[in-house]
């Protein structure tokens, strides 16, 4: 069907789809007169401004959070980075601890060992002073007994004579 059909032996201002096709022409061409085509192109205009403000702004804040993530991995590169030298630094310690105790172990027991070997050495000493003596208590017990039985009080005599001059000579 055509705007201008109409019906046969109608003239065509009198049927209806004439007189809407005419209005909204008319309505048009006011909207036109009064300017509303411009404020709708202002609006659309103005509509993509403020998109483009809203996309250099996500472009902004998008720069905005890859500097913020490049700084959060550079901080945790060097969080990284002091924990390896903590963690070594921790390990040299420890193997200087037990160097230093290795060595105080190895000192402490060379101290004992010295301390067992002179209580030892003082042992043996006291020892062997007490087996002499006790070997010279038994010998001269022995020699006692010996001259008690043997010997005449003439041979007592003369044996004390020369204890005293064989002392005399030892003392000088």
């Amino acid at each position: 069907m055509t705007i201008m059909a109409s019906a046969p032996g109608t003239p065509f201002y009198l049927d209806p789809t004439f007189w809407v096709a005419v209005c909204v022409i008319l309505f048009l061409l006011v909207l036109l007169w009064k300017g509303a085509f411009k404020a709708m192109g202002a609006a659309l205009d103005e509509r993509a401004v403020k998109i483009q403000a809203d996309l250099d702004e996500a472009r902004r804040l998008r720069e905005e959070a890859q500097a913020l993530l490049a700084s959060y991995q550079r901080k945790q590169k060097e969080a990284e980075d002091q924990a390896e030298d903590i963690i070594q630094q921790a390990r040299k310690d420890a193997e200087s601890m037990a160097a230093r105790s290795r060595a105080d172990l190895k000192n402490r027991l060379e101290r004992r060992a010295a301390q067992a070997e002179a209580k030892i050495a003082n042992a043996e000493k006291k020892a062997l002073s007490e087996v002499r003596a006790r070997a010279a208590e038994l010998a001269v017990s022995g020699a006692e007994d010996l001259l008690k039985s043997n010997l005449s009080s003439s041979d007592h005599t003369s044996m004390v004579k020369e204890g005293i001059a064989g002392l005399g000579k030892a003392l000088n």
